[in-house]
């Protein structure tokens, strides 16, 4: 439910100038102030890696569970901005991307 809504719960959010944080990158793209989790797109790529091994007849219980490799760090610095938020400069550069 949050994932088909996060445009109108980023959009709320700043219209009560309240921040936003979501897990993927789309909510601080649609104007959260900031994501941090996995990145879907990888997530989505190991996939195939499941349904092959299963198309193929593994037993899904015998496949092992994976944890995300990679995750990213996005900021939206016009949300920051509408908020009155100041980015510390150490948490800038640990960012993956900054929107502007």
């Amino acid at each position: 439910m949050v994932e088909s809504n996060r445009g109108r719960i980023a959009a709320f959010a700043l219209d009560h100038r309240l921040p936003a944080m979501g897990e993927f990158k789309p909510m601080a793209e649609l104007g959260g102030l900031i994501s941090y989790g996995p990145n879907q797109v990888a997530m989505w790529g190991r996939t195939a890696f499941y349904v092959d091994k299963t198309l193929k007849n593994a037993n899904p219980a015998n496949l092992p569970v994976e944890r995300p490799a990679k995750f990213e760090l996005t900021i939206n610095l016009r949300t920051a901005k509408a908020l009155g938020f100041d980015i510390s400069s150490n948490l800038l550069s640990l960012a993956d991307e900054l929107i502007d």
